[in-house]
């Protein structure tokens, strides 16, 4: 199912913007007062959590000293943690964490909290932890303990001789997360709330981290999130394991509010990227063939159904969804892995990770949801995607979801039989005057995988293609393609109204079985 959204998307962009734009938010008070004793455990942070979400939601003000309020964003950038007072550097243990300043758009702190084996820790704002650069107007001496905008985690992601970025918590509940090899690009989060379908969004915001300091030979990193917002708290526990795929295995328990004002949508594992244009919707002007952190959003379906929808940068916020039981996962793909597609030797999309979502228990009903709204570059992020629980608790019961987020590059989730290798829109050859055809819209569609590798010679492969009442489908084809050994489908439809989208579905089959994922795309209206 799908729904055009023509009100402004200013306000929905605002979930879409980078992570690290957005603030950060803080219940200080609160929280140091019910600081965990020893033994810190996933059972304390739900009970905190609980508790929080049986009281009055209390927002923190702006508070940044009047000199730090005034920097620019050149100002804010020239001020650095000093890598050597990395948390567990001294200690030389596997990983390391640094911690963000605060400034311009990161202006309400979040607490941090070390968990070790005597107990738990708050780690103090040190203003001797940080290089303030060309910021000589600053008095650090007299903020106290102002707290941190975010932090990340550092490894040996891909060198025995350096600790790489691993992962970043900063901004709302954002996070990122990077595999052997990658460059960031899209993000997660924790949870979304009427990204869609209410009467505005809401951002719901980790408050305050726990980090469980590492034994000296641990593969795994260990971090507990307290998330809150107006009309919800949650409890997080997020084990994360570097590697060629690096995993975030997320548990989390959330709490709804009594406040009167129901929960319209809630995005349970939201994945937030960009799309600005790709070989499906070219764009002349640009040198670049392609500009994108994601390219398609794949979904396993829990009937057994793998379904590839190309992403698109629409004229109109666009909002489409996929119906299943207990899904086998969903992610936001970035399967094409060659710099020949883009072309850009700084941004280096050919390096964005894609990232899977697998449930780790059955999930009940519901929809995978993805938004996609309008981009005038590539500066800001316009897709996302979560998956919507069919029936919502009541307050201050939970709801409880675990899963595994993977940060994927060369070697990512695939269909088990074959898939959509690229999507291209457009004509070939037309006759002068053939005014027909120009009413009419042309996709060819690449797939690959084993299932297509393993057909005989000459075998029959046929495309199955529909459209919805707004497209006929004039003609389809399904052929192998001599010049690359994959399979070709290209597909012809007459649009009734051009004002209006049209959903399309395809797939191959051999003898009456699906060899293929399908391929779920949308014409966007003139």
């Amino acid at each position: 199912m799908y729904a055009v959204f023509s009100v402004s998307s200013r306000a929905l962009r605002r979930v879409l913007w980078p992570a690290w734009a957005l603030a950060a938010t803080l219940l200080a008070g609160a929280a140091q007062a019910q600081q965990p004793s020893q033994g810190f455990d996933f059972e304390s942070l739900t009970r905190l959590a609980r508790e929080r979400a049986g009281q009055p939601y209390r927002a923190a003000g702006d508070k940044l000293p009047a000199d730090l309020a005034r920097l620019d964003y050149d100002g804010v950038r020239d001020i650095r943690w000093r890598p050597e007072r990395a948390l567990w550097r001294a200690d030389k243990l596997p990983f390391e964490a640094m911690f963000f300043h605060l400034g311009l758009y990161q202006t309400e702190p979040v607490l941090i909290n070390e968990v070790t084996p005597q107990g738990v820790r708050h780690v103090r704002y040190d203003r001797a932890d940080f290089d303030y650069g060309k910021n000589s107007k600053l008095r650090p001496q007299d903020w106290g303990d102002l707290g941190f905008a975010g932090f990340r985690l550092h490894n040996h992601l891909n060198s025995a001789d350096y600790k790489d970025e691993l992962v970043v918590f900063q901004g709302a509940s954002y996070f990122r997360a990077l595999g052997q090899g990658q460059q960031y690009g899209l993000s997660a989060r924790g949870l979304a709330i009427d990204t869609v379908g209410g009467s505005g969004e809401e951002f719901p915001r980790f408050t305050e981290f726990w980090l469980v300091r590492p034994e000296p030979g641990a593969t795994q990193a260990t971090v507990y999130a307290l998330m809150d917002s107006p009309r919800a708290t949650g409890a997080y526990r997020f084990d994360i394991t570097p590697g060629p795929q690096t995993t975030t295995t997320v548990k989390s328990r959330v709490f709804l509010r009594n406040t009167g004002k129901p929960v319209a949508t809630l995005g349970i594992a939201p994945l937030t990227s960009m799309f600005f244009f790709g070989e499906n919707q070219p764009r002349k002007e640009d040198f670049r063939p392609e500009v994108h952190d994601s390219d398609g959003l794949m979904v396993a379906t829990g009937e057994g159904e793998w379904l590839w929808r190309p992403l698109q940068n629409p004229k109109q916020a666009l909002v489409t969804s996929f119906a299943t039981n207990n899904p086998k996962g969903f992610g936001l793909m970035q399967r094409d892995r060659q710099w020949s597609s883009y072309e850009d030797v700084e941004a280096r999309y050919e390096r964005r990770p894609s990232a899977w979502v697998r449930p780790l228990h059955d999930w009940g009903a519901g929809r995978v949801e993805l938004v996609q709204l309008p981009t005038p570059d590539e500066t800001h992020d316009n897709i996302v995607a979560y998956w919507v629980p069919a029936q919502l608790p009541a307050p201050g019961q939970p709801l409880e979801f675990a899963y595994e987020l993977s940060w994927q590059g060369g070697e990512q989730q695939r269909p088990p039989g074959a898939w959509v290798a690229q999507s291209r829109r457009g004509m070939g050859y037309m006759k002068q005057g053939a005014a027909a055809l120009r009413q009419q819209v042309q996709y060819v569609v690449d797939f690959e995988g084993p299932a297509l590798q393993a057909l005989p010679e000459g075998a029959a492969v046929k495309a199955v293609v529909s459209s919805d009442a707004n497209g006929r489908v004039l003609e389809s084809n399904a052929y192998r393609n001599p010049a690359t050994g994959q399979w070709r489908m290209t597909v012809r439809i007459q649009r009734a109204q051009a004002n209006r989208p049209v959903e399309l579905r395809a797939f191959l089959q051999h003898d009456n079985h699906a060899v293929s994922e399908t391929w779920t795309h949308i014409i966007l209206p003139e």
